[in-house]
Order: C-alpha cells, then sequence, then structure tokens
C-alpha cells in the first residue's frame, strides 16, 4: 500500500484534514471540499467517499479498511475511535425501489423519483465488520459493534453487540477498553 504525501493531501482540497493522516494513493474522494477529515485517520485501498450536501465527517481515530464506501446526499459523520472493515458501504442516500418511480439519476426530474435522504452517524467507539451495509437515517450508537455480513436498517443502542440479517442483538459490549484513551493520548504528545 502506498499512501499520500501531506502535500498530495493537501491538493485534494479537504474542507480540513487533521495530523497523522494516512490516505492510500488508491482511494477515491467525489466532492472533497465537503469532506472533513480528524487525526490519526487511515483510509485503505480502493475506498470511495462520495459526499453530498451534508458532507462526510470523520473523528479523530479513525480506521477505513480496504474497498469501503461512504455515498449520499446526507451528512456521514462517523466520531472517534470507529472502524469500517472491509468492504463495509455506508448511504446516506436510497432510491424508491417499489417500481412507482424510476432509479435516481441526478438530472431527472424530480416527479420521475423517489430518494431518501437521512444522515448516518457512526458515534464514538463503534466498528462495523466487513461486508455491512448501512442504510440511511442509521444512527450506530456509541462503542456499538455490528458483525460481518450484516444489514444496518435501523439505529443501534450504545455498547452494544449486533449480527446478522436480520439484525439481532447478541450481548452488551465492555466498557473497559476506555481506561486506555487517556494513556494513549498522553503517549502520542510526547
Amino acid at each position: 500500500m502506498s499512501f499520500l504525501t501531506k502535500e498530495q493531501i493537501d491538493k485534494i482540497g479537504f474542507a480540513s484534514v487533521g495530523e497523522h493522516v494516512f490516505i492510500s494513493d488508491k482511494a477515491c474522494f467525489y466532492n472533497p471540499s465537503r469532506i472533513s477529515i480528524g487525526s490519526y485517520v487511515r483510509i485503505d485501498d480502493f475506498c470511495i467517499f462520495s459526499a453530498g450536501i451534508g458532507g462526510i465527517e470523520l473523528g479523530d481515530y479513525v480506521h477505513i479498511s480496504c474497498y469501503v464506501s461512504l455515498i449520499g446526499e446526507s451528512k456521514i459523520k462517523m466520531g472517534s475511535f470507529c472502524g469500517l472493515s472491509s468492504k463495509v458501504s455506508v448511504y446516506s442516500s436510497s432510491d424508491d425501489f417499489s417500481g412507482n418511480f424510476l432509479p435516481a439519476v441526478k438530472h431527472l426530474q424530480e416527479k420521475y423519483r423517489n430518494v431518501t435522504d437521512k444522515p448516518v452517524i457512526f458515534n464514538d467507539y463503534s466498528i462495523v465488520g466487513a461486508s455491512c451495509v448501512v442504510l440511511p437515517g442509521v444512527v450506530i450508537g456509541e462503542g456499538t459493534i455490528v458483525g460481518a455480513l450484516s444489514l444496518i436498517r435501523k439505529s443501534l443502542e450504545p455498547w452494544k453487540i449486533y449480527a446478522g440479517n436480520p439484525l439481532k442483538f447478541v450481548k452488551s459490549r465492555s466498557k473497559e477498553m476506555l481506561k486506555f484513551i487517556p494513556e494513549l493520548k498522553k503517549n502520542l504528545e510526547i
């Protein structure tokens, strides 16, 4: 994997970029002026960020694994200490598949299409497993983890573990890891 230099990152034209950011030279960004990236962020190969009017915001200490896509008109926001595993697809917009409308093509008049645009929020310490799909309007609670191959259609409670399709609650998640945060931040300041 080859990462962009700071100069190359600056040339992309992001709304903001923190310190210690590693972005693969194989990642794609559409509307970068609507994308904000925190500090200590890593974005791996073949990721696609397509920011709509709401933009995309990544907090600090975020890892986006290879082949992840973040797409939609509404805001997509990730808190700090979050991760998206390989091939996760996040949509803040979705077509109406009932057959009553045409697929959303930007240049079509509104009367021909019916698009749902709702923000997607990943609260701090949340992780989504490989090949999950996250649909518009979902809020992933703080500290929540979702297992691989899950379809996430509804918001999830904090500090829980979910998995499957249909998605089911598995068990509560420990908050023990929070004790490491002050030490980590202190060590990074040195």
